[in-house]
């Protein structure tokens, strides 16, 4: 399979790269390109996972379709025959990995809902019963499912970690109104999602969303519920009081882990029958979800 890393269309424009997305201004719109890049620790590895991108962009617009009575979204085109005609030439290169969408005011928070006490909020809580500010049961477990899911935002970092912060540090950045907005639409998709997701064996224990504003309204950007946003779980699989195998990068990270590598740029090369295992992990749950 032919693996894409980097995106070069010069007569088109130098695009904004992020860790994962290649990012063309049009003018009225932007094209999104999804690499198979992948990162771990925020460090771009030399090498990619095949068929990566195409996941991510195919289960972002399966699930998109499913919010459309929630929120609105970016997406303004999903084929490359809809897209402007000077994109048509590159069509073996962005079919089925771009997306055109609407340019939009990006808010600066992440919109994290929890189901779950996993990851960064597993370790608060071990720390002093809290997630972002949120107290919660004492004598929990790893991994247990909250009595209701929770909103947990954090900073929107260009480079580096995500800060966690509270709600109230929240509607500061963003004011109390849109703040409150934010909060609701986003338990509303994960409660749908989790129960989309749960009829098919599998938990989704958090996921974080990014919004916008278009002429005064929020919508929906980014990414949506992807492998690289959530953390998906075999429902047939789970189990509390321990850590759970992810349906996503967690190969890579975990691979990574048995290294003597300091987490700094530049990143390890992943050896091939890691970056297999992690190509099936994702087009696995890729599946899963969509069919």
């Amino acid at each position: 399979m032919d693996i894409v890393l980097k995106t070069e269309m010069p007569d088109i424009g130098t695009p904004r790269r992020g860790k994962v997305r290649d990012i063309y201004d049009l003018g009225e719109h932007l094209l999104l390109v999804v690499t198979d890049r992948v990162s771990a620790f925020d460090v771009i590895l030399p090498n990619g996972i095949p068929g990566k991108g195409k996941v991510l962009t195919e289960i972002s617009v399966f699930w998109f379709k499913q919010m459309g009575d929630i929120i609105k979204n970016h997406i303004v085109a999903t084929a490359v025959e809809d897209f402007p005609e000077k994109l048509h030439k590159y069509k073996d290169m962005l079919e089925g990995r771009s997306l055109l969408v609407k340019k939009a005011e990006v808010i600066p928070v992440e919109c994290i809902v929890r189901g779950y006490l996993s990851g960064s909020g597993w370790k608060s809580y071990k720390n002093d019963g809290t997630v972002c500010g949120i107290k919660l049961p004492e004598g929990m477990l790893e991994s247990q499912k909250l009595q209701s899911p929770i909103f947990t935002p954090s900073t929107k970092a260009d480079e580096g970690h995500d800060i966690n912060i509270s709600f109230d540090e929240m509607k500061k950045i963003v004011g109390e109104d849109t703040a409150e907005k934010l909060k609701d639409i986003s338990l509303r998709i994960y409660e749908r999602a989790s129960r989309i997701a749960e009829k098919k064996g599998i938990i989704i224990a958090d996921t974080k969303f990014e919004f916008g504003i278009l002429n005064g309204e929020i919508i929906l950007i980014d990414e949506l519920l992807t492998p690289d946003s959530s953390r998906f779980w075999s429902m047939k699989d789970y189990e509390v009081g321990r850590s759970q195998d992810s349906f996503d990068k967690q190969i890579v990270r975990d691979y990574l882990l048995t290294l003597d590598w300091d987490q700094k740029p530049p990143g390890p090369e992943l050896p091939d029958h890691i970056v297999e295992k992690t190509s099936q992990r994702y087009k696995e749950i890729l599946k899963i979800l969509t069919e």
